[in-house]
């Protein structure tokens, strides 16, 4: 089955907006991750250390917001697949939410490092 479009990079991106678009209207974890991000940015210009440890702060955040948007499609397409409970439904979901655990765990272990 060969269901993907040719690449064109306009449409391509128009495609990668809507999915954050979709996200910003539906998940409430992405959207308060989000808006801890505004936060970690700001801590991150302000805090007095290299540059090299800036971007190890910058990129694990990112970092963050990417497995969530991971975890938001696994979880879509899981609910696609069935709605009815389904335990290798529920383990999906829950290994995708233990991504962004881990995300989240490294974030703050790098900040924990950074200032210590």
């Amino acid at each position: 089955m060969n269901n993907k479009p040719k690449y064109h990079l306009f449409k391509n991106t128009t495609y990668a907006l809507s999915g954050l678009k979709h996200v910003l209207k539906t998940e409430s974890s992405f959207k308060v991750e989000l808006f801890c991000a505004i936060f970690i940015i700001a801590g991150i210009i302000l805090i007095d250390t290299s540059i090299s440890n800036k971007l190890i702060l910058l990129v694990s955040g990112i970092l963050v917001l990417i497995i969530e948007l991971v975890n938001s499609a696994i979880e879509n397409v899981v609910d696609l697949v069935t709605k009815e409970y389904a335990p290798l439904a529920k383990t999906a979901k829950d290994i995708g939410s233990s991504a962004v655990m881990f995300a989240i765990i490294l974030h703050v272990v790098c900040w924990i490092m950074i200032l210590i």
